[in-house]
């Protein structure tokens, strides 16, 4: 397994790989060290992310080997399909998954996505429109939904 280390607008991202696939990228609350060379099969993520920060890229191309159960998934799947920019509820994704009671294994399996932005978990919000439960933070589920936003709005004050 190869691990890499890269620096983002909201903090560094451990990014781990190997020939299978992309298994994990992960906000690291400590200072990593940022890796100052990449190994080879982790550059496509590396430069797919680079491009996704720099607002050059609104979907991945990249070969994903999460671990998880058979449904966690399923799930991980689904949140393949929310297109860049939208949003959708835990309760769509249980409707989706064709049982609206998963609604609360839909959510825990979000919740254990390992492969973060890529596998776009930060896009589920409460039904409410709130925002609801990221690994990474609510405030960079909220700095990702900004970024994403086809409206941009500057500050009022």
């Amino acid at each position: 397994m190869e691990t890499a280390y890269l620096n983002t607008p909201i903090g560094v991202l451990e990014i781990k790989g190997n020939n299978e696939g992309l298994h994990s990228v992960i906000f690291k609350e400590n200072n990593a060290p940022i890796s100052e060379s990449i190994p080879e099969v982790l550059l496509p993520a590396v430069t797919q992310l680079k491009e996704y920060f720099n607002r050059m890229r609104t979907d991945f191309d990249l070969k994903l080997s999460p671990e998880g159960t058979t449904f966690q998934k399923r799930v991980w799947e689904k949140l393949l399909e929310i297109p860049f920019g939208r949003t959708t509820s835990y309760q769509k994704m249980a409707n989706n998954l064709g049982d609206p009671k998963v609604i609360r294994a839909a959510a825990s399996a979000n919740g254990k996505n390992p492969i973060s932005i890529i596998i776009p978990c930060h896009r589920v919000i409460g039904s409410d429109g709130s925002l609801t439960g990221y690994a990474g933070g609510l405030h960079r589920k909220k700095w990702l939904l900004e970024h994403e936003s086809p409206v941009k709005q500057g500050e009022l004050f």
